[in-house]
């Protein structure tokens, strides 16, 4: 059975329906989504390396973990069930900010087109990731990532690179 997410309008309403791969292809479907900002008390992000085997951005650097809440199902739920699934734990996660945006991944012509929603925690474990969803993963300090994404801006996912900064304001 397809996975299905939500669409909604620029104020978050939802008003539809959409097979997840359907909502990224022709330009994308405006769709809600949502971010995780995974921090250590050393004030290290964790990131992750998205699969090889990922419909846009495989192999790319992100944040820790990102996905899309199904039919019915709260954000707050879903936050906590795709951490767990993606990266094998759970922390306590707070909603900072949302925003929308928009972009296409050039080797494969699919779209984001979100409604983001941006959550943040803190965790000091080693996760187990999934190696369905993930390639590999790192902590990594702020100014350590912020000079890498000057020097290679390609090896990171368009959502994380546009919120990562409000995120580091809202730690």
């Amino acid at each position: 059975m397809p996975e299905m997410i939500i669409l909604v309008d620029e104020k978050d309403r939802e008003i539809g329906e959409i097979e997840k791969i359907e909502a990224h292809k022709n330009g994308g479907k405006l769709h809600r989504a949502f971010s995780i900002f995974i921090f250590n008390s050393s004030n290290e992000i964790m990131l992750q390396r998205r699969a090889l085997t990922k419909h846009h951005w495989a192999g790319v650097w992100s944040n820790t973990c990102c996905s899309h809440p199904l039919i019915k199902e709260k954000l707050e739920n879903a936050v906590h069930r795709r951490l767990k699934k993606e990266m094998g734990f759970d922390c306590i996660l707070k909603e900072a900010f949302s925003l929308v945006y928009k972009a296409t991944d050039k080797e494969t012509d699919l779209t984001e087109w979100e409604y983001d929603h941006f959550f943040i925690g803190v965790f000091d474990g080693a996760p187990k990731p999934n190696p369905k969803e993930v390639k590999e993963w790192k902590w990594i300090k702020i100014n350590e990532l912020k000079d890498d994404l000057k020097k290679n801006p390609k090896k990171y996912t368009p959502w994380f690179k546009i919120g990562l900064n409000k995120v580091v304001e809202n730690l």
